[in-house]
């Protein structure tokens, strides 16, 4: 009997944007419970800031929705132990994305 995981989803409530992630290790497998956290900058001057953070689900899926249009670009620091990745994501020009990351 196999179970489904369900994906983590955490609701931002800035705007219609979305990023999707999908986390594996150096052994090509799925983390579980990678750190997933962006600093959100927006608003008149990007004076309004929102910190985000998620973790992956045992497939090493996780979703970010909400994400504000008008926004700085988004620099997602993904973390496990001392494994580490990074990507960016431009809303304006890529309101929503798919990310496949892999830490070193």
């Amino acid at each position: 009997m196999s179970y489904a995981t369900e994906m983590p989803v955490l609701k931002a409530n800035l705007g219609n944007c979305s990023a999707d992630f999908t986390v594996r290790g150096a052994d090509g497998q799925p983390v579980y419970n990678a750190t997933i956290h962006v600093r959100v900058r927006y608003g008149f001057m990007s004076l309004k800031r929102s910190d985000l953070e998620i973790g992956t689900n045992a497939d090493g899926k996780a979703r970010i929705e909400g994400l504000p249009v008008k926004a700085k670009p988004l620099a997602y620091d993904v973390r496990k132990g001392t494994a580490a990745g990074a990507v960016m994501q431009d809303v304006e020009a890529m309101c929503d994305a798919s990310f496949d990351v892999a830490l070193k």
